[in-house]
């Protein structure tokens, strides 16, 4: 998705929130509660499920479109969130990419999940 698609997003997901006088819900702390909660939404869908019954929520059409639905929601509050504190999704992903690639070097993370600090 490029930046452009980003800010047209966001710019939707702003006027979507102003239209329904929403400004004054949407402070810092009431945003990331509810990231937290899309996200935990969409998890759930997912405990305590086995490979195979995972592969099967993708295959059913009305699984796939719960967890479209929640990932949704989740990306619904992140552009949000981002929107209301001024914040440049584009622009704070590529310095974090930036950051990791230092960090998880290819020549030594590559085919690993270790955290960068038990890298050797």
């Amino acid at each position: 998705m490029n930046e452009s698609t980003i800010k047209e997003l966001t710019g939707r997901v702003q006027a979507f929130c102003e239209e329904r006088d929403w400004d004054q819900f949407h402070n810092p702390k009431d945003l990331a509660i509810g990231i937290s909660t899309e996200a935990n939404e969409l998890l759930d869908i997912f405990r305590f499920k086995s490979e195979s019954e995972m592969q099967e929520i993708f295959a059913d059409e009305a699984k796939r479109e719960h967890v479209e639905e929640e990932l949704a929601d989740t990306f619904f509050f992140i552009l949000r969130f981002a929107q209301k504190n001024q914040i440049d999704l584009g622009e704070i992903l590529n310095k974090k990419i930036a950051r990791n690639a230092e960090k998880y070097p290819v020549e030594k993370s590559r085919g690993s999940n270790l955290k960068y600090t038990e890298i050797r």
